[in-house]
Order: C-alpha cells, then structure tokens, then sequence
C-alpha cells in the first residue's frame, strides 16, 4: 500500500507541477505566478519604498546621478551626453520597460505574438505590416545612423535600457510580463525609430481618401467638399486672417484625365479600413508675448490630447550635461525631452492634422503580385513576406507587394474583396527616410529663435504646429512637416496608379509653411484648426476642429494682465462655443407644442444651461444627444445609400448649412412623400433622443461625467483592474478642456519665461508603470481638479535640497 499511495502522490505531485508551470489560455503559468518569492506578490511595491541606489554599469564613460524629487521625477545630471542618455535609457527601462516593449511591438505588427490567436490581432498585425511601418522604420534608422549625433544618443540610449533589461530576473520583472507569460527581448536602435514611426501613425492627419471614393456612389465632387466643409465661415485659423501670402514657389499640375479618371469617376471601392488614428488625436498649444502678461515676460501653454492611457504616454524628468539642461515631458523608448523649456526658451506642440497619405490604384498583371502596369509597362514589385507569429497558433504569412508607390495595402487576400480584384497601394510621407529625432537633440539646447527655427526644419512626419517662445521676448510657431504640393483636388479620393500623372509633384518649400513670429496681437494659438484661410496658395484638403481655436482666440485677445494662474484656468475651460452657436437654431426652430412632459423638461434644462460642459452638467448631456441625433436625421437617408459605409459630416459642417439655409438640400427625407421641413428635422431628432436620456436619468447618468463616464484604461484595456473609471471630469472634443470617454489632455504645461523660469505641469498618471507602486497614478486627482505642480528645474549644487528624495549614482563597473 505504502508503494501505491507514493506513486499516487507522485504522479499528482508531477501532475501538480506539470499543470502550475503551464500556461493555460489567458491564464499565466500559476506556479510562478503565484510564487510569494518571484511572482506577482513582489510588484508590490511598499508605500516607503527606497530607489536610492549605487550601481556599478557597463558601459559608461563617466559618473551619473539620479535625483528623485518627492513625485519620482528623475533629475538626471551626467558629465557627457552619451552618458546622459545611456541613464536617460536606464530610467526609462526601469519604471516604463513593458509599455515602451509593447508600444513597439505594436509599431510592427507583432501584437499575436505575444496576445495570441485571434481574427483582431492578426488583422491589427497585418494592416501594420501592410501599411509598412517596419518599412518606414528602417529607412529612418539608416539616417539616424549615418547621423553621428543621433547615432551616439540612440546607441547609448539602447546601451541603458539594454543595462536594465539584463539586471532583471523572473520575481524583478514588469507584471504584465508575467500576467502574458513572456521575456523581453534585446533592446535596439530599431525599436526607437519604430516608436516614432507609431507617433506618426497616431498622428497621422485627416484623410479620407476611401471613405470619399465610397462616397462618389451617390454624391458629386461639389457635394463631397462641401459635406467635409473644408474652409468653415467662423474659421480662426492659426495665421490671422488677413495675412497675405507670397506666390508659390511650387505650382503642381493638374493631370489633363483628372476629371474623367478621377473626379468624376464614380467606380467604387468595397473595402472597410482596418485600423484609423483618432479624429480626435489633437492639443492646444498658445503663446503670449510680455506686453500681455503681468510679468512682462512671455508665457507658453500646452495640452496634447491623446488616449489616456496607464502607463501614460509621458515620463517628466529633468536632463542636465555640459551641452543641454531642459525639464518636461519625454517618450519612454525615445530618447530627449520632447515638449518642455531650457534655460532660454520653451516648446510645445500640436498636431497639424494635414493629410500626408494618398492611395493609389494598382494593376497587378496576375495575382502572384510579382508585376504591376505603370508607365505603359509591367514593372517588377518588391514582395516581403510578413511572418506573423501568432502565439498557440501557425504563423501567418502575408505576401506584400511594394510599388513605386509605397506597399499594397489592400488586395485581394485582405480586409475585404476590392471590387473588380482592384489593389490598393499606400503613399505615405513616413515612409520616406528621414531623422525626427534629431529635431528634439538640437531643440533641447536651442537658445533662440535662429537655434529653434534650424531645429524644427529636420522635422518631415507628422506634421505639427511646433510653438516657441524664449526669454528674449520672441514667441513663433511653424506648422511643420514635408507636406505635398496638391493641385486642387488631389488625395481626396484613390488615384489611378498606372503611370506617373497622379503622383506627388513636390512638396511646398520650407519657407512657405504656415507660420506666425512675434505678432502685432500679441498671442499665438493652435488647436487643431485649419492653419490658413482661403488666400493660401496652395491646396490643403480635409477638416478641420475648428471650435476650440474660436474660443481661444476670444479668450486671448481679450485678456490682459496675464499670470500662470490666468493661463491654468484656461486650459481648464468648459466653456461650449459650438454649443453657443447651435442652441439659438435649435431653440428657434423646435416645436414645443409637439413634445411630451419628458420632452418638455429636457428642453428647459436645455434653455437654462449656462453653457459649461462641466462634470455634473445636464445640459451639455442633451444637447449633446439632440445634436447626434440631428445629424442621424439630416444625413442618414442620403448615407445610407452609401455601402459599406459613409462618413458623417461633423457638427459644425451642419450647423453651418442650416444658420444659411434652413431649406438646406438634406434635410427633405428622400425616402418619404412629404416634404420635411428644418422645424420637422430639429422636432423629430429631440423626441428620437428623449427616451435615451429618460433612460440616462433613471439610470443616474444624465450628468455628462456619469454619461461619458471618463476612464484611463491600461493599455491591456481588458485588464480593467488596472483602470481609473468614472473620473469626475467634463469636457469635449470641441472644448478646451477636451476630455472625452477615454481621450484628453495628455500632459497639461505652463512656462512663463522669466529670469527664473516659472513653469507648472500635471499628466493624468504616475511616473512609475507599476501597478502595485502608489505612484501608478498618484497624480491623477490633481488633473482631474485642474490643479498643476509646480516642476523644479533643479541645479547639480541643489543635491541637499529636501525635494531631494532618493539618490542613484551610476558609474562604470
């Protein structure tokens, strides 16, 4: 008996250990996992935990330390650059080494290697490879590597987060490593410009290129242009009304088959995109000059909305040399400070929005994809063969062909059948070679405007509104990119792809990008809105949030006087600007007699709002509702004749049609017999949104914080633990505190360029991307009450300073 119960116990005990070392589906190995010596118990990290440390590494030239300030922002001061950002590195690694890993994965399509087998990882991976972001990755490394001052920083960049990477074992690694049950891999210069690739992904301007040519199906070119509204009447655009331009330099072409190949062709597309940026991928970014200010010195604000996400986008710490001292908000996988100030001056950025990406169709001679017609004959491709590892599963494989153009994206073997066994290929800016980068080396130690305005023209992809203001009073902005020079029309639809006609002609030449220096108005301010009025020379397609430059620009020209404090009450601002538009149409044109006493008192919520999209507002709530639903019954007859899909107008593109016509020409219902007026429309979409909100309020959500419910997801969003729901904030994409469901102000900055630098700063995280660490998302409450800290730009004699923490020395082993 005594041998059967041992062979019994061993084989449960086998069996035990077989099954708590295995994964299981979406379930870690349990027997690490759990371990109290390596498992997820040691991410828990104690509220008096000590980070000051002395480290012996490989491959420093000289000595390092790192201060940590009360909040764990690092202030690191180096004796050399490269050391500098070998640290840089090396921090980055140690609270961020997951989130910068899987960002980059993300980058290149890798997502099913590591998530597993499933239809919306592998059509996420292959639209990535597809639209060939490793590609556009590798001819920007060949130029940061022929680069020399690029290629010092990213190799000892790589160096530090390559030090920390092998310093880790099982019990010391990231949690999400272990919930996934994988290692990370060796950290490469690669992987750098993958991250700023993802950047210009994210970023990437309004197109709508495949959505239009859907379109064509039942609307004109006329209609099309006027449904994106392309120059809005209430526009503020960045560069003042007024200005007057020089002649183009470049004068683009018009192909003699424009019109009949491409306009007016009505032959459509039946493909839906697979993967979209954001519209909503946006900031706000101003500058006031010192005749305006209390201090008489400048002040420069920045907020980029972007998703809120745990572990936030950005890392705060200080980066301190013999060549550079500047303070602000980095990329964890990037090296450099990329919105922030020095000593001299302060930068900020906000997303241009322009359109940098065309489609193009191909004739492929047969379906090996090996030869397509262009130029009157059959050219060879260039085929890659994407693996795609899917974890528990094979691996895929995916042919791409690359073209003249740029890759296919769309054929036959993906997202859905093109009509006619069309081929789809993409024309990018991104994937030229180009050094982003090096752009944020030389703005760290730009002194002036000369040294700012050099930096910023390396800058290619995407484009962006970089703002600058220094203590010599000067304050400018350049909207900055290699933007093409269109004829009018050009990228609004797939383009034929058989020969050269379509193609880029060229690019608008530096000096004639958008810009503003030193203005007579004393302000700058960009939010995402058309940069330019009609009078610029040159074609810019695409739509434009246009509110929240409206409502900056009434702020800033009427305030004077201007503090700090003046500046965080404005980045705050719930103000509704569209909202005052569009109320006084509504209200006019509504027919109360015809509503029920639901109806009734929603509308005289609606009547009494003071027009504050705040967290505990009901207003903003119905209106919101009544407008959505506005849109549905103006547009949605006429739409759905469009397959699969149309593209909604935006609010104002409607607004705007309606404040001039109330016989506007969509808002008859085609697919009935009477005739619909504008009161009928405005009637019909609050009695359609009243049941949903009756629903809201007996649910408890009609205030707009319960209805939008605004949450900071992980980037694992089914990991829901690690999440931040319900936050009690407003806000609005159209907004200046625009804050939406999951989407917002990023990081908020302030600097006023006195003598000694004044500068505050918050972001909806923590600096450390450790779940189990309280400063996860210790500063979250503050941003959600609009509160800011005040950021230390700290000097290297200041070591015994109480804000002075924990300290980390490195030096060579």
């Amino acid at each position: 008996m005594r041998i059967a119960s041992f062979i019994i116990s061993a084989v449960i005990t086998v069996g035990l250990v077989f099954a708590l070392n295995k994964k299981w589906g979406a379930v870690p190995p349990l027997g690490k996992f759990l371990s109290p010596q390596q498992g997820f118990w040691q991410n828990a990290e104690a509220t008096d935990h000590n980070f000051s440390n002395d480290l012996k590494l490989s491959g420093l030239k000289g000595n390092v330390e790192v201060y940590f300030d009360e909040r764990l922002v690092p202030h690191i001061f180096a004796d050399n650059d490269e050391d500098l950002y070998f640290a840089q590195g090396y921090i980055h690694a140690k609270f961020r080494l997951w989130q910068m890993e899987f960002q980059t994965f993300a980058a290149a399509g890798r997502i099913s290697e590591h998530l597993g087998n499933d239809s919306r990882f592998i059509d996420y991976d292959r639209g990535t490879r597809r639209l060939g972001m490793v590609y556009a990755a590798e001819n920007a490394l060949k130029v940061m590597e022929a680069n020399p001052v690029t290629k010092k920083g990213c190799d000892a960049y790589t160096a530090g987060v390559n030090s920390y990477i092998h310093s880790l074992t099982y019990a010391s690694m990231p949690l999400e490593y272990k919930l996934l049950d994988y290692k990370p891999e060796e950290w490469n210069n690669l992987k750098i410009a993958l991250f700023l690739k993802q950047m210009s992904r994210t970023l990437a301007g309004f197109e709508s290129d495949l959505a239009n040519t859907n379109m064509k199906q039942a609307f004109s070119f006329e209609d099309i242009m006027a449904l994106e509204q392309h120059i809005p009447d209430s526009l503020s655009p960045i560069v003042p009304r007024g200005t007057k331009f020089d002649p183009p330099q470049m004068i683009p072409v018009k192909p003699p088959t424009a019109d009949s190949l491409f306009i007016n062709n009505k032959d459509i597309l039946d493909i839906v995109e697979v993967e979209k940026p954001n519209p909503a991928n946006g900031s706000n970014n101003w500058a006031v000059s010192g005749k305006k200010t209390q201090s008489g010195a400048p002040i420069l604000c920045n907020d980029p909305h972007l998703e809120l996400t745990f572990p936030s986008i950005w890392y705060e710490m200080q980066l301190n040399s013999p060549t550079v001292n500047v303070y602000g908000a980095s990329f964890p996988g990037s090296p450099n400070v990329i919105i922030g100030f020095n000593d001299s001056i302060a930068f900020a950025f906000t997303n241009a929005e322009r359109d940098v990406k065309d489609y193009y169709e191909i004739k492929f001679k047969d379906d090996s994809k090996q030869e397509y017609w262009f130029n009157g004959q059959w050219q060879k491709t260039k085929l890659r063969v994407e693996e795609i590892k899917v974890r528990g599963a094979k691996t895929v494989l995916d042919t791409v062909a690359y073209t003249v153009f740029g890759p296919v994206m769309y054929d036959k073997s993906f997202a859905t059948d093109l009509s006619k066994g069309k081929a789809i290929a993409c024309r990018w800016s991104a994937h030229d070679a180009s050094n982003e980068g090096l752009m944020w080396f030389y703005l760290d130690r730009a002194k002036n405007y000369d040294d700012y305005y050099k930096a910023i023209q390396v800058f290619q992809c995407p484009g962006q509104n970089m703002l600058f203001a220094s203590k010599t009073g000067d304050i400018a902005v350049w909207q900055q990119a290699k933007f093409p020079a269109r004829w009018y029309g050009q990228g609004m639809f797939v383009m034929p792809g058989e020969d050269s006609s379509y193609m880029w002609q060229g690019s608008i030449p530096q000096k004639e990008n958008p810009h503003v220096i030193n203005p007579e108005r004393g302000f700058i301010e960009s939010s995402n809105q058309r940069p330019v009025d009609s009078s610029y020379p040159y074609f810019i397609p695409g739509n434009y949030i246009t509110m929240r430059g409206i409502t900056l620009d009434r702020r800033l020209s009427s305030m004077e006087q201007i503090t700090p404090e003046d500046m965080m009450k404005l980045q705050y601002d719930y103000h509704n600007t569209f909202a005052e538009f569009a109320r006084p149409l509504l209200l006019k044109y509504i027919k109360e007699e015809d509503l029920n006493a639901e109806g009734k008192k929603y509308l005289d919520i609606v009547k009494g709002w003071d027009l504050q999209g705040g967290p505990f507002s009901k207003g903003q709530t119905i209106f919101t509702s009544w407008w959505d639903s506005l849109k549905v019954v103006v547009y949605a007859d006429e739409l759905d004749r469009v397959k699969p899909e149309a593209m909604m107008p935006d609010n104002l593109t409607l607004f705007d049609a309606l404040e001039k016509d109330p016989e506007y020409k969509y808002v008859d219902n085609i697919n009935t017999s009477q005739k619909e007026s504008l009161s009928d429309n405005i009637t019909s979409a609050f009695q359609k949104a009243v049941p949903g909100l009756l629903k809201e309020e007996n649910e408890g959500k009609l205030e707009w914080s319960k209805h939008q419910d605004p949450t900071i997801y992980h980037l694992l969003k089914t990991i829901t633990a690690f999440a931040r729901k319900g936050l009690p904030v407003g806000g609005d994409g159209n907004i200046i505190n625009a804050t939406t469901h999951s989407h917002g102000p990023s990081w908020r900055m302030i600097v006023q360029l006195t003598e000694k630098t004044e500068a505050y700063g918050v972001f909806p995280g923590g600096e450390s991307g450790n779940p189990g660490s309280k400063f996860y998302d210790n500063f979250v409450d503050k941003w959600a009450k609009g509160e800011y800290y005040s950021l230390w730009m700290m000097n290297r004699s200041d070591a015994d300073d109480n804000r002075v923490r924990w300290t980390m020395k490195l030096s060579n082993q």
